[in-house]
């Protein structure tokens, strides 16, 4: 049986624990600032055959995301990093409780000198080719997702990531943003 080649992925197998999470989420009369903590959790599970033509090795992940001030689970996600090594293509793909789910797709991105680490980026819009978002119809109505966008920078075991949610709510659009430096275990 051949090795299964991870490529980037690789890096983020593990658990990882982070307590410097902020996050910026709408309130009907503004915004609200969330500091919190988090561990995530990711699972080697193999390659899986698209179509007997694409290969990809696939990463399982849980994320657990609680307040700081009361240490109430705020977030729950889960799914998949994959990765296809003929194309150089990362998806992301995952889901959360509230009725939405995304496939977001990218690349691991240049960087500047100044920069160490291995960083990818993914996004996903809501009717785009390369990606997308599904959405309960209450999402579509009342938080709608119509953008993810991520950055994960990975450089041993420090991992960073920044993401943005556009979401039209409360009759306005916002850039639900979440940012965490977190450390494997």
């Amino acid at each position: 049986m051949a090795e299964i080649n991870y490529g980037p992925l690789a890096q983020l197998i593990g658990t990882w624990k982070g307590d410097k999470g902020t996050d910026i989420a709408p309130e009907p009369n503004g915004e609200e600032n969330n500091p919190y903590f988090e561990t995530i959790t990711y699972e080697a599970i193999g390659d899986v055959s698209n179509a007997e033509t694409q290969t990809l090795a696939v990463l399982h992940y849980k994320q657990i995301v609680s307040r700081k001030e009361n240490s109430e689970v705020f977030h729950h996600q889960s799914g998949y990093w994959s990765w296809d090594a003929e194309t150089g293509v990362i998806t992301h793909s995952f889901t959360i409780p509230r009725g939405v789910g995304v496939v977001a797709c990218g690349k691991v991105l240049d960087t500047e000198d100044d920069v160490s680490g291995t960083v990818i980026g993914v996004s996903a819009e809501e009717s785009g080719f390369d990606g997308g978002i599904a959405q309960s119809s209450f999402m579509q109505k009342k938080a709608s997702t119509t953008a993810f966008t991520q950055t994960v920078t990975i450089d041993g075991n420090t991992m960073k990531y920044e993401q943005t949610i556009m979401l039209d709510i409360y009759s306005k659009t916002f850039e639900h943003t979440d940012t965490n430096t977190l450390t494997r275990q």
